[in-house]
């Protein structure tokens, strides 16, 4: 069995959650967000992108319903013992496997659902309910599990660390590829390279990498180019270990800076540390935007800004290493000890094409956030 957890933690997770559904008043829990179950009870896979369910009882009770494919994959990363398949056949509905597997067990009354979840479609949610109607009363708690999951336990804490310290031998090297005539895909390489090298898994959404032009994109796009003399790179970029990410965000400057870039680079620095400030425990989200927006505002750079500026960073499966909650206006997410976050300040002047973006990971700590990665903020410049 590969949980990369110990048998104390687990433990600890399941009462933490069986504490909420008691709160809740559930009698049973539908999770199909592959976060969730990872959190619970250690199974890895990309199976989600099939239909597959882990039921928890208030009882403390799971069983897996999921396809042949990952019935080794659940045997051995996860501490799941009742593990049982749905077929795969032109006439397969799993949600009537799912009913029958719940029958079997006895789960009935009041059971939450992860309907916000990359794991269930409109297509078998739609299904979920009609096979569950008038057998269980169904609730939405797509909620309940990431809220227990923002806050991060001592061992977690081991695995995000050691996240950081991945994401800065990335950013170093980058920064040595970078240089006039560079390939973008030799970056990129360099990059990966370093993390794999180095013990990391994949990220749970592509790295975003884009120069000229392309530097003010906030996402990945297909496509390479080669660094031209005078030239602008922006990166965005996570070291990733055991699933846990701890991202940073820069753009790098080739040849000479135009005067925007110092300008906007000093801006960036500047809101990064405002919105650090608030960085704390009994703050909320929304205070973090809102030193971010106040800054930049004030300054006169509304236009070139962003809605949001960062989010929570935990364990993660594609397609997004994105986690709630995340910093955008109004946000009543109470910040707390133990959490991490990615702050992300990023300018995209599309009327001079001029970008810059600076970020990077914090864990919260009693009085305040300390930086995990990306110690040193000052801009990059590659002359050669």
């Amino acid at each position: 069995m590969a949980v990369h957890f110990s048998a104390a933690e687990m433990a600890a997770r399941k009462r933490r959650l069986l504490a909420e559904m008691a709160a809740q008043k559930l009698d049973g829990l539908l999770l199909f967000a592959q976060e969730s179950m990872y959190w619970l009870t250690g199974y890895d896979t990309f199976g989600f992108c099939f239909f597959q369910c882990l039921y928890v009882g208030a009882d403390g009770r799971t069983a897996l319903l999921t396809r042949s494919a990952d019935l080794r994959q659940a045997q051995r990363t996860s501490n799941i013992e009742d593990i049982r398949i749905w077929k795969d056949g032109i006439a397969a509905d799993p949600t009537r496997d799912l009913r029958a597997m719940l029958d079997d067990i006895g789960a009935r009354g009041r059971l939450g659902v992860e309907y916000d979840s990359y794991g269930l479609t409109h297509f078998n949610g739609r299904r979920l309910e009609a096979a569950l109607a008038g057998r269980a009363e169904l609730v939405d708690v797509s909620r309940l599990v990431p809220a227990l999951r923002a806050t991060k336990s001592p061992e977690e804490l081991v695995f995000v660390r050691e996240a950081a310290r991945l994401s800065d031998l990335a950013d170093r090297a980058a920064i040595e590829q970078v240089a006039p005539g560079a390939d973008e895909g030799a970056i990129l390489a360099a990059m990966h390279n370093a993390i794999f090298a180095a013990g990391g898994d994949y990220p749970a959404n592509e790295f975003i990498i884009g120069s000229g032009g392309d530097a003010l994109l906030c996402r990945y796009k297909t496509g390479r180019r080669k660094l031209e003399s005078n030239d602008q790179i922006t990166l965005e970029f996570a070291g990733v270990y055991r699933h846990y990410h701890a991202a940073i965000m820069r753009t790098h400057i080739v040849g000479a800076p135009k005067p925007l870039h110092r300008a906007y680079h000093e801006a960036a620095k500047a809101a990064l540390l405002a919105c650090e400030a608030e960085l704390k425990p009994g703050r909320a989200a929304g205070d973090v935007y809102a030193a971010h927006a106040r800054f930049f505002d004030a300054h006169g750079l509304s236009r070139h800004r962003l809605n949001a500026c960062g989010y929570s960073l935990g364990a993660k499966f594609t397609p997004s290493w994105m986690d709630p909650p995340m910093f955008y206006e109004g946000n009543d997410f109470v910040i707390g000890e133990g959490q991490v976050y990615f702050a992300h300040m990023i300018l995209m002047d599309s009327d001079s094409e001029t970008a810059l973006c600076l970020g990077r990971t914090y864990l919260i700590g009693p009085t305040g956030a300390a930086p995990l990665n990306a110690a040193d903020l000052d801009l990059v410049v590659k002359s050669g």
